[in-house]
């Protein structure tokens, strides 16, 4: 009972054991791992901003007035170049490769992947070409937001009117013929 504490305290003071010791190794090595992935990360950033750069003439051919387009670059797990809010930019497993990716209803389109910045600037070239030109059909549209509805909602009141005159007309003709009928019913002498 006495001698416990100084037990104690003497495989304290005694070399680790293989677990401990395991357990350091692979402590060592996962914060080796982490600083790759870092690394990885910031290799994959950098690509980015390089294609990003890339595409500086492309968007300084935008119009002012047009709002599609809100091009960022984001650095959260996966950095991602955004292009506009349903397509970006990511690299591809091996890290080298861009993907040109479209988030559509069905899931993840993937638009181009190529390790050449100037194939991807073109495939985003011609991704903006589309969307404006998308945004001019959409545009063209003549009749203002609401009033299609209300020109619609005329036409349906306008034949339900007439709908409802050509059934009154019905209506009286056959109760007129009824009436008739009934009157010469009553009309007719009896034998």
């Amino acid at each position: 009972m006495f001698g416990r504490g100084k037990k104690a305290e003497a495989e304290k003071t005694e070399a680790p054991t293989a677990l401990k010791e395991a357990v350091r190794e692979a402590r060592i090595e996962a914060a080796e791992r982490s600083g790759v992935v870092v690394d990885l990360r910031d290799a994959e950033v950098a690509r980015l901003e390089l294609l990003n750069e890339a595409l500086d003439p492309l968007f300084k051919d935008v119009p002012a007035n047009v709002e599609l387009f809100d091009r960022g670059l984001s650095r959260g797990d996966v950095p991602r170049l955004w292009i506009d809010v349903i397509a970006h930019i990511e690299m591809g497993r091996d890290k080298r490769q861009y993907r040109f990716v479209q988030d559509t209803r069905y899931g993840r389109a993937v638009l181009a992947e190529s390790y050449e910045v100037r194939d991807i600037v073109q495939a985003i070239t011609d991704y903006v070409a589309r969307r404006l030109v998308e945004r001019e059909r959409a545009l063209a549209d003549d009749t203002p937001f609401g009033q299609a509805t209300a020109q619609k909602m005329l036409k349906h009141e306008q034949r339900r009117g007439r709908l409802r005159a050509i059934r009154t007309f019905i209506y009286g003709v056959i109760i007129g013929v009824g009436a008739l009928f009934v009157l010469a019913m009553l009309n007719t002498p009896h034998p």
